[in-house]
């Protein structure tokens, strides 16, 4: 374990609920950070109290490390999307092989609030769940543009911070995996009841995987790794 502290971007979906095990497991001090920007699948905010709780009851350890928890509000960052995830539309491609999904800025701006808050925190270490093995085709989730960003944050901070990104090259499966590894099948089975990916919002209905629509790219792509995460384990 490190004597460093730690910032996890934490939104209550199934990446942040990992990542931040992962920083407990690593970290002395652990503090988080979600975003209000209006999206659809806002359900995911009232899903992170329930696995901070119970992340804390998992391990004593993990208890004594997670620290103070931040919610900050980005109206701006919705009403300037015109996407799937802030307006009710059908989800679909978009123009230039995106999906409508994609908020354009979204990681960037995060990202910049979130090391605005480590400056003042005293924390070095930003930890975030972007992957480019399972990324949807999202630009601001892929390794270069996060090693951009971190360069460019610390120039422009004149600070040493760390974006940690865990999941880079995990595909869904594997994160599943990593879930095991770090809190064995009580954090798996946390984060199926718990996290909420599912873009739609919807928790109605429970599905092997957990809640969701099911018919989403989210869905989807958490069943598919989950099915292979279930299949490598009892294969």
């Amino acid at each position: 374990m490190s004597g460093d502290g730690a910032l996890v971007l934490f939104s209550g979906g199934q990446d942040s609920a990992t990542c931040l095990a992962w920083a407990l497991d690593r970290y002395d001090r652990v503090e988080t950070l979600g975003f209000d920007y209006g999206q659809r699948h806002r359900v995911e905010l009232d899903q992170r109290e329930v696995i901070r709780a119970k992340l804390s009851a998992l391990r004593p350890e993990w208890a004594s490390r997670l620290r103070e928890d931040h919610t900050i509000a980005l109206p701006a960052l919705g009403k300037l999307s015109d996407t799937a995830l802030t307006r009710d539309v059908e989800i679909a491609l978009g123009a230039g092989g995106l999906p409508n999904t994609f908020v354009p800025g979204r990681n960037i701006v995060f990202l910049t609030f979130a090391a605005a808050l480590a400056f003042r925190r005293g924390l070095k270490r930003i930890v975030g769940g972007m992957c480019e093995t399972d990324f949807s085709g999202y630009p601001d989730c892929r390794d270069d543009t996060i090693k951009a960003l971190q360069a460019a944050l610390n120039l422009g901070m004149q600070s040493r911070f760390v974006l940690e990104t865990p999941l880079m090259w995990l595909d869904k499966a594997d994160t599943w995996r990593l879930a095991e590894t770090l809190g064995g099948t009580e954090l798996v089975d946390l984060i199926v009841e718990d996290s909420h990916t599912c873009y739609r919002g919807e928790r109605g209905a429970r599905h092997d995987w957990g809640f969701g629509c099911g018919t989403c790219p989210a869905c989807e792509l958490r069943a598919k790794g989950f099915a292979a995460y279930r299949a490598s384990e009892t294969g």
